[in-house]
């Protein structure tokens, strides 16, 4: 093994490190632990709504912030600084005891999870990019948020029952202090982030209408993927222990969503190489809204495991299509558009749980909130396929009614 692979190598584990605390236990833990929270009532199901959309407002506003200043100069130090963050706002939501306390931590932690995404995102690829198969790796690199979802499957319920839900928060913020530690060695500005960019290189050069077209199609997309996936990445653990014979489901329904999800993001990288990157987001997002909808439709053990086992297998995959096709089509400028694409995402994340928490408040259960998402997430996998000569036509007369106004 040559030095730049091992160097890449030990920073794609800085990444997986990384991805594991901002996402898979700073975003993710409360779906596992918002069923216990419910039954101490601190809060209504429209109040659970609320609080993981402040979650997803956070996550909105770093994905701005980044997407403004996306410059690589001191991402580290950034990055780095919000990792600190994201353990500590973990570690607080155990030892508050106010809503509106609530409230401003999984704001905050939303935050540094945006932060840490795009920052980290941008410093693995750029670390990547001059590998002959970078791929594999990126594929791995997107594995942490699954592995940190697993975790959270298996690791709550026994912390819960040892230590109560606080005691849930506060086990999972030291398991992240640990990752902490090693995500903090691991990391490092790859020596020629310079020139990464230039080393990889557009298939085909394209003319601005074509490039503009390719914008609209993926904000489009990704921004109805992030309303429509959130419902169940949210509500799953909670609809599952309302179904009657099916609550020691629960818990496992979200560990096989992460342990699917660790291993998605190579497999969709492969097919993506071999079919190409449109009819592979066409497919996880297909199969995302037929996970989504399967618990609702077969609400017996084997269509929430499937729907689970679909879930996770495309949540992330669809994530990693996204970047990865942004990055072979704009390759010089990848950086700020992916901060706008996790705007898009972030914006679909803070109404999803608000509309689904006030269905789910007035009708009692997640059915009608779970196939309302199966839909958006579908609507999604139809604008990949939309043609592309009714997409520039489309562009062309928007730029031209901005031009009369």
């Amino acid at each position: 093994m040559n030095e730049q692979k091992k160097r890449s190598l030990v920073l794609v584990g800085g990444g997986i490190a990384s991805l594991f605390i901002a996402m898979g236990v700073g975003r993710f833990a409360y779906t596992p632990i918002l069923p216990f929270m419910l039954k101490q009532q601190l809060f209504s199901e429209a109040g659970a709504g609320v609080l993981a959309s402040s979650n997803y407002a956070g996550y909105l506003a770093g994905a701005i912030m980044t997407a403004l200043g996306a410059r690589k100069e001191n991402r580290l130090s950034r990055l780095k600084f919000a990792l600190i963050v994201s353990v500590a706002t973990t570690a607080w939501m155990g030892i508050a005891d106010s809503y509106a306390l609530w409230l401003a931590l999984r704001f905050v932690s939303g935050f540094a999870s945006a932060v840490i995404f795009v920052y980290v995102s941008g410093l693995v690829m750029d670390g990547l990019a001059g590998l002959s198969k970078p791929h594999h790796a990126v594929g791995l690199f997107y594995s942490g948020v699954g592995l940190g979802i697993t975790a959270t499957g298996l690791a709550v319920p026994w912390l819960h029952e040892q230590y109560g839900w606080r005691g849930t928060w506060l086990g999972m913020a030291l398991i992240c202090a640990v990752l902490l530690a090693l995500a903090w060695t691991k990391l490092r500005e790859p020596a020629d982030s310079a020139a990464a960019g230039a080393r990889v290189g557009s298939p085909v050069p394209e003319d601005r209408s074509s490039l503009t077209s390719f914008k609209i199609r993926l904000l489009i997309i990704y921004g109805l993927e992030g309303l429509g996936y959130i419902v169940t990445g949210t509500f799953l653990v909670a609809y599952v222990q309302q179904l009657p014979a099916m609550q020691s489901f629960s818990a496992w329904s979200w560990i096989l969503a992460g342990a699917t999800a660790i291993p998605s993001c190579w497999l969709w990288s492969l097919l993506a190489g071999r079919i190409g990157s449109r009819p592979a987001l066409f497919a996880a997002m297909a199969l995302q809204a037929a996970g989504i909808a399967l618990p609702v439709v077969y609400p017996a053990w084997p269509g929430v495991l499937a729907g689970a086992v679909l879930f996770g297998f495309t949540f992330m995959g669809i994530t990693t299509l996204t970047i990865s096709w942004t990055r072979q089509r704009m390759p010089a400028d990848s950086g700020t558009f992916v901060g706008v694409l996790t705007a898009v995402y972030g914006t679909g994340q803070v109404a999803g749980p608000i509309a689904a928490g006030w269905m789910v408040s007035g009708s009692g259960h997640y059915r009608g909130a779970l196939i309302g998402a199966a839909l958006i997430v579908c609507a999604g996998a139809l604008a990949t396929i939309f043609p592309a000569g009714r997409m520039r036509s489309y562009t062309k007369t928007a730029r031209t009614s901005a031009a009369k106004r």
